[in-house]
């Protein structure tokens, strides 16, 4: 009894967690813009000119809450795939690093659960190093959803915001960028590993910029927890996600899991699939605050073999074969 009551428990955090990343966003926008044209209009009128006050500390550095990366529901969160941090090396706390996350998967589960929350054991593999997950910038636009986001850590993925952390906050931060974004996330697929990484460079520039160590990071087992449906080039489906992949930054995609307490029902709910994020040996990269693109191609290439050998050591002790290999797109 005990035991499916904590599959339960494991099943109804991921759930809130999926409705919290379709849904929060659009669901506050809604309330309040309604609440407008009530007897509760005042609520809806403080917040927005606080909001208007308030408007760029997503960009400065955002407003982390440790206890809310440290809420209890993470932990069940975590036990539900499950999901672990692997440490290979270790990171000082009087460098900057950026660390680029492969693969991007349907919604980023790993990099969410290792660098969001601490259910993972961040602070306790790397003491004294703060992770700052970068994501979509247009999320923090939205009302309410934007100051959960930052409470969890999360910053927006704009040049100014990873400015900001790499030069106005100190030493110590671990920028994460899920660094393949929408057109990786759209080459999911179970069983499959292939990052899109060969024309993505302005993170390389911006370690050279700052001098951050670039930091390699895989999670493996990202790509399993979903299905997603495939479409052909030509639909106009695949060019609604170019179109929006383009313009938004995101690209919406058919996909489907488990149902929330029935493994036999289709449902948004990912399956339970194991997560191994690992994060290699950092790069050591020089301070050049106009780097040619020389150095630019050079750290790219050092960052790509980096993660080329993190992905050869790991592959067999995190459930793939000899065989599977890498694939650089």
């Amino acid at each position: 009894m005990e035991d499916v009551l904590k599959k339960h428990l494991q099943a109804l955090s991921v759930f809130q967690w999926v409705l919290t990343f379709l849904l929060m966003g659009a669901f506050f926008t809604v309330l309040l813009l309604y609440m407008m044209f009530t007897s509760y209009w005042l609520v809806p009128v403080i917040y927005f000119s606080w909001l208007l006050i308030d408007w760029d500390t997503t960009e400065q550095g955002g407003r982390r809450v440790e206890w809310v990366r440290r809420w209890t529901v993470w932990s069940y969160f975590r036990d539900y795939f499950p999901i672990k941090l692997v440490k290979t090396s270790p990171l000082s706390p009087d460098k900057n690093y950026i660390l680029g996350c492969h693969p991007h998967g349907i919604m980023s589960a790993g990099p969410f659960c290792n660098f969001s929350t601490e259910a993972g054991g961040f602070s306790v593999l790397y003491p004294g190093v703060r992770p700052v997950l970068a994501i979509l910038a247009g999320v923090f636009r939205l009302p309410v959803y934007r100051d959960y986001l930052m409470s969890a850590g999360l910053s927006p993925v704009s040049r100014h915001s990873l400015e900001f952390l790499l030069s106005q906050c100190g030493s110590g931060n671990a920028v994460v960028i899920v660094v393949g974004g929408a057109a990786e996330s759209l080459q999911s697929a179970p069983g499959e590993h292939a990052v899109t990484l060969s024309c993505r460079r302005g993170f390389v520039r911006l370690a050279l910029q700052y001098g951050a160590d670039l930091v390699p990071v895989y999670s493996f087992g990202e790509n399993d927890i979903f299905d997603q449906v495939r479409l052909s080039p030509d639909s106009w489906g695949r060019r609604l996600q170019r179109l929006f992949q383009k313009h938004v930054g995101f690209a919406p995609c058919i996909f489907r899991g488990r149902g929330v307490f029935s493994g036999d029902s289709w449902g948004i709910n990912p399956f339970p699939r194991p997560i191994t994020t690992v994060v290699g040996c950092p790069i050591p990269v020089p301070r050049s605050p106009v780097p040619s693109e020389e150095e630019v191609s050079q750290y790219h290439d050092l960052y790509i073999k980096g993660l080329q050998l993190l992905f050869q050591e790991h592959k067999v002790s995190c459930g793939l074969s000899e065989s599977d290999t890498l694939q650089i797109l």
